[in-house]
């Protein structure tokens, strides 16, 4: 007979425990302790999640996700029944006070780390030079696009993800240590996720596991976004955790590396989000500068906006807001600018 008495308490219990997390996570965050704490876990898990979670051949992270998600559907279906609900949603419960405890421990926290462009010196960033610096990333765009392989109907295609991974692990030891004073590992423990058909109509490029540390990436993309998109999920493994800071990051890795692919990738991001930037105030000027690409990044271009205007559904809406509003719950700009990484690349090379 089930005691529903002892079901309540236990209820209530884990409902506590789990606003007590919340409280003390949120009172951490605000600590010099409990930042450093955190990342002293980070580095201490980060060699051995990689070690291990690397050996298998696929996405160990995205198999967690399944099972979980499975489990918890089935405690929902369980609970329809009134007689099993609360015993269901104590399960629902525990599992909701692990995975937070683990997620905080292993990255939430990091994401309230000093903000790298408190080691930059402040500079006025104006129009001007925001401009002068989209003439610059054109010429880098043209003059890089010359030298990455196109396939048949003049795209260019990444005919070597193996060796871009590589030059993504070996460009980690060239970062100044102005901007990165974390260890790298140097292990490959990218993973093309099990979503990635899925991810097509999310918006979603890739993302990075805190629990396995595996760096997930679509690998449906059109080849212009992956070299930039492992660059970025990179410096995730790393222990960056804010969004637009691990883009800079991976704007170090790809700048400093002689690999043609990760270079132009690069390039077009840093390109994309200048002329972001100035798309309100200058529309004008957004689109005569488009005109001076080369044939070869135009076709580029217009194949990444077809694939995306494909899939594109009220699901990549969804996903997008959801995203925007966990960026900035976690002290973020969020996905809807590009500002921060702006103001970070303008500071670095003026």
């Amino acid at each position: 007979m089930v005691n529903y008495r002892i079901l309540k308490h236990k209820t209530r219990y884990w409902a506590g425990i789990l606003f007590a997390q919340i409280l003390l996570f949120y009172l951490l965050s605000k600590t010099n302790f409990g930042i450093e704490f955190a990342n002293n876990i980070f580095e201490i898990k980060k060699n051995y999640h990689q070690s291990l979670f690397s050996k298998f051949p696929f996405s160990v992270g995205d198999a967690i996700y399944i099972f979980l998600i499975s489990y918890l559907l089935f405690c929902l279906f369980k609970m329809i029944k009134k007689i099993s609900r609360k015993k269901y949603l104590i399960k629902i419960l525990i599992i909701v006070n692990i995975f937070y405890f683990l997620y905080q421990i292993f990255w939430g926290l990091l994401y309230f780390q000093k903000p790298l462009i408190e080691k930059l010196p402040s500079k006025n960033i104006t129009e001007e030079t925001v401009k002068k610096a989209v003439i610059k990333y054109v010429y880098e765009c043209n003059n890089t696009r010359k030298k990455v392989p196109e396939n048949k109907n003049g795209v260019f295609v990444l005919n070597n993800i193996y060796d871009t991974k590589n030059d993504v692990l070996k460009g980690q030891k060239k970062i100044p240590k102005l901007f990165l004073n974390k260890k790298y590992t140097l292990i490959d423990n990218f993973k093309p996720t099990l979503f990635g058909k899925y991810f097509n109509y999310t918006g979603i490029l890739g993302y990075y596991n805190p629990f396995t540390s595996e760096a997930q990436f679509n690998s449906n993309l059109p080849s212009a976004y992956l070299p930039f998109t492992l660059a970025h999920e990179s410096a995730h493994q790393l222990g960056i955790a804010k969004e637009q800071e691990a883009n800079f990051i991976a704007y170090l890795i790809c700048k400093q590396s002689k690999n043609p692919e990760l270079e132009y990738s690069a390039n077009l991001y840093i390109l994309k989000s200048l002329l972001n930037s100035l798309l309100e105030k200058d529309p004008e000027y957004v689109r005569q500068t488009k005109l001076l690409l080369s044939h070869g990044v135009k076709r580029d271009l217009e194949y990444n906006k077809v694939f995306f205007e494909k899939h594109q559904t009220w699901v990549n809406n969804l996903f997008y807001y959801t995203n925007d509003f966990f960026l900035k719950s976690n002290q973020q700009d969020g996905s809807i600018t590009y500002s921060y990484f702006v103001e970070l690349l303008l500071r670095y090379e003026n």
